[in-house]
């Protein structure tokens, strides 16, 4: 039986899987870096090696994301809409709700019991409606990203960010910084900032329950909170939250021949 590979080139990340059916059977992420096309070369080996597999034994692969152009050795190419609804599908096949916080934007689709989308929004082209902002004042508060959750769950007083620009909103966070406002409480404030705009875009697709969320923003157990608590809803979240859209395109690499094509698909291919 033939092995399928996704991979998924995102501006900040790149994420692999390989999969026979529709669960992971080796998963890989890295840091996109500046040539999106050694990375998925990269990604594409280190998937390989896990498994001691040569690329003969790859049925397809497909690509995502928005450096899929350079996945050359890819089959084809699909939105990562249709690859996040596919793998989240997957993971959680009762969500019809799913919120993915990516690095570059923020998206939300509702989906069917099949895994098709039924209709989707995507943030402004701004990094305060993304995962961009949490790295961004990271930076500022100079903690390591992956302390920004833990740490804005010992916040008292949430900061209030009066802008919804990402440049304004870092010297927002400078500002506050050499007041002495708590390392804390300013992440607190980016986390219920990006809560605010998903809850905006969940809105505009009309939740439907059961909601999940993926992406690296999952990954901040801070801001899944707050965006639970703006939603009033529990979120679902994948033990590997940045590898969901990677497993769609790997399980669109195994269904290709009978289920690309269909009308829900054409328009965002």
């Amino acid at each position: 039986m033939a092995w399928f590979m996704g991979i998924d080139i995102g501006s900040a990340y790149g994420k692999g899987v390989i999969t026979k059916d529709t669960e992971p059977s080796a998963y890989y992420v890295t840091l996109s870096g500046a040539n999106y096309r050694t990375t998925a070369e990269r990604i594409r080996e280190e998937l390989l090696a896990q498994l001691g597999l040569s690329q003969d034994d790859v049925g397809r692969t497909v690509a995502t994301g928005s450096g899929a152009g350079n996945v050359y050795f890819a089959s084809q190419k699909v939105s990562d809409i249709v690859c996040t609804a596919r793998g989240m599908n997957a993971i959680f096949p009762t969500a019809r709700t799913v919120i993915d916080i990516a690095g570059q934007s923020t998206k939300v689709m509702r989906i069917d019991a099949q895994g098709l989308v039924a209709n989707f929004t995507v943030s402004e082209k701004c990094a305060a409606g993304s995962g961009r902002f949490m790295e961004v004042i990271a930076n500022v508060l100079r903690i390591d990203l992956g302390d920004f959750g833990p740490l804005s769950l010992k916040s008292k007083n949430p900061v209030t960010f009066s802008t919804g620009c990402a440049v304004f909103g870092e010297s927002e966070a400078i500002t506050r910084v050499a007041e002495g406002v708590c390392k804390e409480d300013i992440a607190a404030g980016v986390n219920q900032a990006l809560a605010d705009k998903t809850s905006s875009l969940v809105k505009k697709v009309k939740l439907e329950e059961p909601c999940a969320i993926c992406g690296g923003g999952a990954l901040n157990l801070g801001l899944t909170k707050t965006i639970q608590h703006e939603l009033n809803v529990r979120l679902l979240v994948p033990p590997q939250p940045q590898i969901v859209a990677a497993l769609g395109a790997a399980i669109t690499a195994k269904t290709s021949n009978s289920k690309i094509g269909t009308s829900e698909d054409r328009g965002l291919m």
